[in-house]
Formats: structure tokens, sequence, C-alpha cells
């Protein structure tokens, strides 16, 4: 029986089949509760779904607010384009497409377990592996988000996993393949989420680090992995150029995003203030100015008040560190008020699994794990963007899954060092050192 529940735990399989029935039951008792009216409608009023509307209806990638106002580049395209092809094949703004589209964002979510079995499986061992994964299918940020945001979060967490594993990867493969699939996977995720790139100089110079013994021209593999990212970006930044006149490689709307945590007029902390800005006619000055004017008024004003309210600016990162990583920015006060268990769960795994990451970065550099770097930069460099403009629950998600492999890693390196075992338990707990 032990044997057996051992071999349980190890499937791969099976965990990927727990996530799917998991985030497919969750959405399904959502469903249940929502009007069939409004089921292909209020999911799709966001940008996402705005512009996607407007390239269903051949007006091109424009429009994010769904009013008529021309070409955009408020996100970037993969996701958008994706949603675009849902409408196409399903209809805009119906259910079936709302289902189809929540249906990839679960096969997205669940598929995020297969990378970071495989990346924590070469960190830690298949228990620290297989660990990982269960709490990857069965954390409730990861349960909820698929069907609550139609969105690029879900795959990009996949796509951030991938990029994690493929990194491992290619640092020990002299196979050109890999490292072509390398650049590609990054150009691609960069065109679905660009906050990934902060990553990039980490993880980028750490494979620098570990192939440079391996041959005098060690930097050619790296180099073509660069520029086959850098090509798939290209098209998308040559159509921003000639469209706006400016050099725009990924998204035009980190002004705004700036603007929205850095305003005492139009700020979520300030709840007790009488709002002079409200975000309706944030969108009316949008319509009014046009996007580039726009945005160049939000950098204008964010850099005004950065610049004149010093003390307010280091409370205001204070306050979203806290929201980035646990979700509120007054998570006591907020677990006490809520009456929803729901709100109670999503905070206290948000708290145990950041606690996590932090030992589990801990424990990898007590060890002098080779990986400890790149595993590191996920919670530790990717935060920065949203702990200077704003967050969101979904905004910490892409990482999620490397959170919960360090906190695997974590609850792994504490069962070796202090629960008794036998020299079998701990035939994949020797850690891989520098």
């Amino acid at each position: 029986m032990a044997q057996m529940i051992r071999r349980w735990f190890a499937s791969l399989f099976l965990i990927v089949l727990v996530a799917l029935g998991v985030r497919a039951g969750f959405a399904y008792n959502q469903i249940r509760k929502i009007p069939e009216q409004f089921i292909g409608i209020v999911p799709f009023q966001t940008e996402t779904g705005h512009i996607a509307y407007s390239l269903a209806s051949g007006k091109g990638f424009a429009s994010p607010f769904q009013r008529d106002t021309g070409p955009t580049a408020w996100l970037a395209p993969v996701y958008p384009l994706l949603v675009a092809a849902i409408f196409k094949l399903f209809g805009i703004y119906t259910p079936a497409s709302f289902l189809v589209a929540a249906l990839l964002n679960i096969a997205f979510s669940a598929g995020t377990c297969i990378p970071v079995f495989s990346a924590g499986k070469r960190v830690g061992g298949l228990t620290a592996a297989s660990l990982a994964s269960w709490l990857w299918a069965l954390f409730p940020n990861a349960i909820l988000i698929p069907f609550e945001w139609i969105w690029d979060t879900s795959l990009a967490a996949l796509l951030a996993a991938t990029i994690l594993w493929l990194t491992f990867r290619v640092a020990e493969s002299d196979r050109w393949r890999d490292w072509v699939a390398y650049g590609l996977l990054w150009g691609f995720a960069l065109m679905t989420n660009p906050a990934l790139l902060s990553l990039s100089p980490v993880l980028l110079g750490w494979l620098i680090w570990r192939v440079r013994p391996k041959s005098r021209i060690y930097l050619r593999k790296p180099a073509i992995a660069v520029a086959l990212a850098f090509l798939c970006c290209v098209p998308w930044t040559l159509r921003n150029f000639v469209t706006f006149h400016r050099f725009i490689p990924f998204r035009s709307n980190l002004s705004y995003e700036l603007y929205i945590g850095n305003n005492e007029n139009y700020d979520e902390r300030h709840r007790g203030l009488p709002p002079v800005i409200t975000q309706d006619r944030e969108t009316l000055r949008y319509l009014r100015m046009g996007e580039m004017a726009f945005m160049d008024e939000e950098q204008r004003k964010a850099l005004l008040f950065i610049k004149a309210h010093p003390l307010m600016e280091l409370k205001l990162f204070a306050w979203r560190f806290v929201d980035f990583w646990i979700g509120v920015a007054d998570p006591w006060a907020t677990f006490l008020r809520t009456d929803s268990l729901l709100v109670r769960v999503i905070l206290l795994g948000n708290l145990a699994s950041a606690l996590g990451a932090l030992l589990g970065m801990v424990a990898l550099f007590l060890e002098r794990n080779i990986y400890a770097v790149p595993l590191a930069a996920f919670p530790v460099v990717f935060p920065f963007l949203y702990y200077v403009t704003h967050t969101s629950l979904r905004y910490r998600h892409p990482i999620d899954p490397v959170v919960l492999l360090l906190t695997a890693i974590a609850i792994h390196y504490i069962w070796v060092r202090f629960v008794p075992r036998s020299t079998e338990a701990t035939a994949d707990a020797v850690p891989v050192r520098c």
C-alpha cells in the first residue's frame, strides 16, 4: 500500500488529471451561479476582450475600451489574437466563446504541472518535484484564476514555468535545436506577457556562466537564442513604429499603470478620500486625447507625484509589496472583516506560499544548489515592476508555479533534515552543489 501511494504521489498523469478536475469543477460551480445572458458578455469586458472584439470585427488591433478609438498597443498581441480566433469560431460575446476561453485557460493552468515537475526533479529530486506539482494542482489561486480572468495570466504562468525548465535543460545541452527552441519560447513569451522580460538578464547571465567552461565559443548559442527572441518581437515593434511613430517594443500602457499606483486622487489605497479622478473619467480622457497623448500626460503626472511625495512613495511601495504577496494591502483587517471562506483560504495560501518561497531560497543557497540563482530571480526580480506601479491578485500569478516549487523545496529540505528516514527514502535528496 505504501508503495502504491508513493507511485500515485509521483504520477504526473494523476497530478495533471486532478488539476484539470478541480479547475473544471470550480468553473462548473461558478457557471451555475451566473445568468446565461451575462456569461458571454461580462467576462470579456476588459481590454483583452475589447481588442479581440475589434480584431474579430475586422477593425484590426484597436479600441481597448470597445469604442472605436483606432489602433492600440495597450496589450501584447498573442492573447488578444487567441481570443479573437475564439470569437471567429464560436461567436463574439457568446457563452460558447467564454466556455472555450475558460477551458483553454484551465488547460494552460493544468499543463503547468508538467514543467513544474520537470524543473523540480532537476533541482530537488522526485519527491520535491511531485510535491511542487501537487501544490500547484491544488493552489487556490491557480484554481480560480483560469475562470475568473479571461486574460493572458494562466498562459503566462505556463510560459514562465516552461522558461525555467528549459533554462535548466539548455544549460546542459550542446544541441542547437534546444537553444533555438529556447529563443523562440522567449519570443513567444514576450509577445504574451512582456513583464517576463525582467527575468531574462538573470537567467541569461546564469546560462552564460554555466556553459562558459565548455567551449571557447560559448557565447554563440546564447547569442542565437537572444537573436531569435528579438526577431520574434520585430514585426510587432515595426507595426507600432509605423502606426504610432514611436519605438514601442511590447506595450504602450506602462505610463498609465504607473499613474494608477502613484496618484493621490486615483489610488485604490485612498478609499477614504473623495475621488477627484475616477476610472471612467480617465477612460473618457483617453477617448478624447488618443493613446499616445494620453500616455504622455499620465507619465508626466505620475513622475511629478513621485518626485513631490517621496515619503508617500515609500508607504505605497510597502503597501504594494504586501499586496503583491498576500493579495490585499491590509491582510489582517481583511481576514477578520470578510465572511468569505474562499477569501480567507486565498489569503492564507498566498501567505504560506510566500513564506515557503523565502525558506526555499534560503535552503537552496545553504546547500549551494546550482539552480538557486535562476529560481530566486522569480520572486526577487519579477515583482519590482509591480512594487513601483500597482498590484492585483493576478499580477503575481505568472511566478506562482516557481513560488510553489520553492515552497516544495523548503518542505522537502525540512523533512530531510529533521525527520528520521531510511537510506532508501533519501535517495533523491542529495543536493546539486555548485
